[in-house]
């Protein structure tokens, strides 16, 4: 797979704000070593820089962690507290490119994650969905990737022992992305 300016119907190069009504950043993570508990970050904001040449092109995202929401509340309580994400030391949880490539079909966004003050390599694995003109005139571009993290290398360590064994969270996190952009004018 190669990706230019011109493979790309309607690229333009420019600023392209985050959506944020348009845009979700989810994640899984094991429960009870048998299930996956789901959540999402609701309060997100991040800029593309495209470049004339599509691979020179930057990406910036900031996620609010308070924003958590897994859909349970005391859950979400405990996500916000010390033993996970300690928003009152740590507000922000932060993507920056580094570079996009392309390998094989696989298109990957590499950068660096920060969480909990904590700076780690991460490449996203993602597709480019396309840019098309909304009802109002407004262009939009759409692109979605997925990275796994171990939360143990972010500090997120907190866990409980099974009675069974094991314990009660898993070590790897997958995080989704779905964002789509508006062309800045």
């Amino acid at each position: 797979m190669t990706i230019t300016a011109e493979s790309i119907p309607g690229y333009v190069a420019g600023t392209w704000k985050l959506d944020p009504t348009h845009t979700e950043v989810g994640f899984t993570v094991r429960h009870l070593a048998i299930s996956k508990v789901r959540g999402a970050f609701e309060t997100v904001d991040g800029v593309v820089h495209a470049a004339e040449n599509p691979l020179d092109s930057s990406v910036e995202v900031t996620i609010d962690v308070k924003s958590i929401n897994t859909n349970n509340k005391d859950r979400d309580q405990h996500l916000r507290s010390n033993d996970f994400f300690a928003p009152d030391e740590f507000p922000t949880m932060t993507f920056r490119s580094t570079g996009i490539r392309v390998e094989g079909d696989a298109l990957l966004l590499d950068g660096e994650l920060t969480l909990r003050g904590v700076t780690k390599p991460v490449t996203l694995k993602g597709e480019f969905a396309g840019i098309a003109k909304d009802p109002w005139g407004a262009t939009k571009a759409a692109a979605n990737g997925t990275a796994v993290i171990n939360r143990h290398d972010f500090g997120v360590s907190w866990n409980a022992p099974l009675e069974a064994g094991g314990f009660l969270l898993g070590d790897e996190v997958t995080i989704t992305i779905d964002a789509q952009f508006a062309l800045e004018a």
